[in-house]
């Protein structure tokens, strides 16, 4: 008995050690891909908030 528990032990840690690690490794889901999308939009839009200050503060300094 003892031999079984030393061998099925190392064997159902690796096997769930695989199936986390396999979960890490699947692709972008839809969520995420939308995700990414919002993030790219903000960062657009605060450079555009960002060139007009600029430029509103350069009409400001004439």
């Amino acid at each position: 008995m003892n031999i079984l528990k030393k061998i099925t032990t190392p064997l159902v840690l690796t096997s769930l050690l695989v199936v986390m690690l396999s979960g890490c490794t699947k692709p972008e889901g839809p969520a995420e891909k939308a995700g990414k999308a919002v993030d790219s939009a903000v960062n657009k839009t605060g450079q555009q908030i960002e060139k007009a200050g600029d430029q509103i503060q350069d009409k400001s300094n004439r």
